[in-house]
């Protein structure tokens, strides 16, 4: 017995006067999923724990069996693996965002308006060192980045200069505790960005996007910082042979750091674009080979509720349930579909309000849920569980778990 694993990034909400007070997964036409869930069993999960608000790198680490009490180094960590980037020991890893600042650092847009492509950016700002302290720079997915410090005596301690909020000015990053590696990072740091910032502010992309009245991507906005530890594999932890299909850099990051193989289809985007459909069919094809365990990820949902949008979040909802089509055909497969958190689009950001979760496979019980969806899912013979368990759960129904005493 096999298991599939989707995660629909941030699809969870709370109800939305624009759909009838109902949320956007439960507003929209999921006949498939509704079929799964109708021969399976419904419930809810904090992925971390009750009223937590989640990021997505803790999220996953819980979904995928990891407690991230015990297993979390920082999300440069993953974003840095997530973009193929080497990490080694020593290195400090951080998650970047091109970002937006007026002349007087203030960030107006932390996205850079979503900009599509930084590789130009990216290769003008180039491998710069300072201090003797190497700095590397990688694009991801559209806005986001991978940034590593090389050198030694280098510490992850060290504060992020992106205050997650527009109109507050670029924070100065500062060491966390009194070593003289934490201050030597900071201080590094500090530098790296201003030098970063001379080159972007009159680079000919920002130029243009200023002629255009659009938001230039002129700041490297860095937080998370991470570092390689050493984490067992899921074929060591669980006796699994796992691959993960996804677009976005710290999905395939997380996944690289807990021993998974990485696919990323053509069409995989990452974004609202992306074709949905060949996520799927990968995943089918390499269920059907050697591989035990099965990890789909899909990011735009989580998009549109940060950008407020429950109408689209909707649409693309109904979307990936269409693309889910030939997972009513597949065999001897358990098949859990759930989120990593809620974004309600009435908040536009992460909360920590339970996620729905579906368990289909051929051999579990069943209940009276008849619809994926927030609410009725809070009446499934799941009940409520933490994320951490999910891995627990998955390993049951496919006869892989182990007896608890003698």
């Amino acid at each position: 017995m096999k298991i599939l694993l989707i995660v629909c990034d941030g699809m969870g909400d709370r109800p939305c006067k624009e759909l009838g007070d109902k949320t956007p997964l439960e507003a929209a036409k999921t006949p498939n999923w509704d079929a799964l869930i109708t021969k399976g069993m419904g419930g809810l999960m904090d992925t971390i724990g009750t009223g937590v608000r989640p990021g997505s790198d803790t999220s996953h680490l819980s979904l995928f069996g990891y407690d991230p009490r015990d297993y979390y180094s920082g999300r440069g960590t993953f974003e840095a693996a997530g973009v193929g980037m080497d990490l080694q020991k020593g290195d400090v890893a951080f998650r970047v965002n091109f970002g937006t600042v007026d002349e007087n650092l203030i960030v107006t847009d932390r996205r850079a308006g979503r900009i599509d492509d930084v590789t130009e950016l990216v290769a003008a700002v180039g491998q710069q060192e300072i201090d003797g302290v190497k700095f590397i720079l990688k694009a991801g997915t559209g806005y986001r980045a991978g940034l590593l410090m090389r050198g030694s005596g280098l510490s992850h301690k060290v504060t992020d200069c992106d205050s997650h909020e527009v109109g507050q000015k670029v924070l100065e990053v500062k060491p966390m505790d009194d070593s003289p590696e934490a201050k030597k990072t900071a201080d590094a740091m500090n530098k790296y960005l201003k030098a970063s910032y001379e080159i972007l502010k009159d680079h000919p992309i920002n130029k243009k996007l200023r002629e255009d009245g659009k938001p230039e991507a002129n700041f490297l906005l860095e937080r998370g910082p991470g570092y390689l530890d050493d984490v067992p594999s899921m074929q060591e932890r669980f006796g699994l042979k796992a691959a993960c299909v996804a677009g976005a850099g710290l999905y395939k990051g997380v996944a690289k750091v807990v021993g998974m193989d990485i696919y990323h289809p053509e069409g995989a985007t990452g974004k609202k674009d992306s074709n949905i459909r060949v996520k799927v069919d990968k995943a089918v094809e390499l269920l059907g080979e050697d591989y035990d365990y099965v990890f789909i990820h899909v990011k735009a949902t989580d998009v549109y509720g940060h950008d407020g949008d429950a109408v689209g979040k909707k649409e693309f909802i109904e979307k990936i349930d269409k693309a889910c089509a030939p997972l009513l055909d597949l065999k001897d497969t358990v098949i859990a579909v759930t989120c990593d958190h809620t974004t309600p689009c009435s908040i536009k950001n992460h909360s920590g309000d339970p996620v729905p979760l579906l368990i289909y496979g051929p051999d579990v019980r069943t209940d009276d849920v008849t619809e994926f969806g927030e609410r009725p899912c809070g009446k499934g013979i799941i009940h409520r569980i933490k994320g951490i368990h999910l891995m627990d759960e998955l390993l049951n129904l496919t006869a892989r778990s182990h007896i608890y005493g003698a």
